[in-house]
């Protein structure tokens, strides 16, 4: 029987609405009397989700876990109690930072607590509401955030080409990213983490600090930051909507879409059923 359930949530467990599906909600709360841990894992820091732990009635709960920053934190719910954490240097998150203020990218800059964004565009600002707080900056390097850890970095690039165009600029910054992490996700984001940070890791620190075999784990995603988690866990799935290039690393894809309750079906056929 799975044990933990971890979890996605743009595009996976949140519909595009950012609200989220009753069957989904219906699901893990059967999953959670069964004992299983379902375990929000998501880009973002944990901070920007405590909304979405009180929908599926996980906030501020002991012994209830989330993972954060694509792997970088793993925190207790009750108080987020820092479990883990791991960020990047100041000098590589700078380097990151004036490449991006040269290619004229809208960039985000996370520290543990806050979210700086550098030149937010109309559609990213759309694609944000209801998601996360953030604060402008138009600094031409990061010296005001010398002295605070960043966790990562990522640039934001949203039209026709998609990741063609971030792939582009993977390349042109391959040669400061040597200690980098770099994904991809919600169609729009390159983002760099430190070197063996990510969700897939994530979910082994945490199946080792709760005494779980990673057999006994389930991975819900929905794209490429995801599948380091999809490929670690017992069950790698995805929902209907998988972004089609990791679609060949799931081990099932749902029929329903994040918008119909594609988590929920996952649960139902492999835990509850």
């Amino acid at each position: 029987m799975y044990k933990i359930i971890t979890c996605d949530l743009d595009e996976t467990l949140l519909c595009m609405d950012r609200t989220i599906s009753k069957r989904n909600i219906e699901a893990i709360h059967a999953a959670m009397e069964k004992g299983v841990k379902f375990v929000c894992a998501s880009g973002r820091g944990y901070m920007s989700f405590q909304n979405t732990l009180q929908e599926i009635g996980l906030y501020d709960l002991p012994d209830q876990y989330s993972i954060s920053f694509n792997g970088s934190a793993i925190t207790e719910n009750r108080g987020n109690r820092v479990l883990y954490l791991e960020g990047i240097s100041w000098e590589l998150a700078n380097a990151l930072y004036l490449k991006g203020v040269e290619y004229g990218l809208c960039m985000h800059i996370y520290t543990q607590d806050t979210v700086y964004i550098y030149k937010l565009n109309e559609d990213e600002r759309k694609f944000l509401e209801n998601r996360m707080d953030y604060i402008l900056v138009d600094d031409p390097d990061l010296s005001f955030l010398r002295d605070q850890q960043i966790i990562k970095v990522l640039y934001e690039y949203n039209d026709h080409k998609g990741y063609e165009y971030l792939n582009e600029i993977e390349k042109r910054v391959a040669h400061i990213t040597g200690d980098c992490e770099v994904s991809y996700s919600s169609g729009r984001y390159l983002e760099f983490n430190k070197a063996g940070v990510s969700k897939g890791a994530g979910l082994e620190r945490l199946a080792q600090i709760l005494g779980v075999d990673m057999k006994d784990t389930l991975a819900i995603g929905d794209n490429v930051n995801d599948i380091t988690m999809i490929r670690a866990a017992g069950l790698g799935a995805a929902v209907g909507n998988v972004f089609e290039g990791i679609r060949g690393e799931c081990d099932y894809v749902a029929e329903a879409t994040n918008d119909e309750g594609g988590v929920g079906e996952i649960i139902e056929k492999f835990v509850l059923s």
